[in-house]
């Protein structure tokens, strides 16, 4: 997929219009327009302010991930990275505690 077919799959997911997106990413509703017909290639910096706007990954907006990762869940990975190593391995042995737990839950 394009990156112009990214932009506009996701902003109408969002319900918005170009002239909203191009308000929230800094430029103009025709711009967007542009850049989802692919007439032209935003800069990185307004890529990355679109990908902000959508809720997505700049690797997602751009395609070259299939999976769209939740920027709450990422800002908290990052959190944890920044961690010394005895506060990550606890985190960690949390959350694999949860996640196992919620499995479990969807089994019974």
């Amino acid at each position: 997929m394009t990156l112009g077919y990214n932009i506009t799959k996701l902003r109408k997911q969002l319900k918005l219009s170009q002239n909203e997106l191009g308000k929230r990413a800094g430029t103009s509703g025709d711009i967007i327009g542009r850049y989802e017909r692919d007439e032209v290639k935003p800069s990185i910096e307004v890529a990355a302010k679109i990908a902000d706007v959508l809720d997505v990954s700049l690797d997602f907006l751009l395609g070259k991930v299939n999976v769209k990762v939740d920027n709450s869940i990422l800002k908290r990975v990052i959190e944890v990275q920044q961690m010394d190593n005895k506060d990550k391995e606890h985190i960690l042995y949390t959350l694999d505690a949860l996640i196992k737990n919620v499995k479990l839950k969807s089994i019974t």
